[in-house]
């Protein structure tokens, strides 16, 4: 009888497989809550006022990334632009603000963060991208220069 016992005890389902939904729904939700902070290795993200500080007292670097017709409709004064699709081949341009903080500028998206992280993977230290690219600084009415 006892013999019999165990082997029906040891037929029972365990925690792990009654709860197995629920243990890969925590583990998935447990990603999707660390995924931002995994892939933010590209830049911290600031404010216009953040961004305005960088460039009147640390000489930063304006990075724009949007693409030529999006650059040529209007684009912070002095500021460098290499698309984003460029990014990979050109970054060696910027070497010599590798010191200097680098303001992303860019329509939102994804090409601040691809911009982003080709620099901190190129060694650039402080690479800053503008919280919702060249829209927040419109909306600031901030400076603007246009290609003519």
């Amino acid at each position: 009888m006892a013999k019999l016992k165990r082997a029906l005890t040891s037929m029972e389902p365990t925690f792990l497989q009654e709860n197995i939904f629920f243990i890969i729904a925590a583990i998935m939700s447990g990603g999707m809550l660390l995924w931002p902070m995994i892939s933010r290795n590209s830049a911290k993200e600031i404010d216009v006022q953040q961004a305005i500080r960088f460039i009147n007292y640390d000489n930063a670097l304006i990075l724009d990334v949007r693409d030529d017709s999006e650059y040529a409709e209007g684009h912070l004064p002095d500021s460098k632009h290499i698309s984003s699709e460029k990014i990979d081949e050109s970054w060696h341009e910027l070497e010599k603000f590798k010191d200097r903080p680098i303001v992303v500028i860019f329509r939102p998206g994804l090409r601040a963060g691809h911009a982003g992280a080709v620099l901190r993977k190129n060694g650039f230290k402080k690479v800053y991208n503008l919280g919702g690219g060249i829209d927040t600084w419109r909306r600031e009415n901030l400076p603007m220069v246009k290609n003519r």
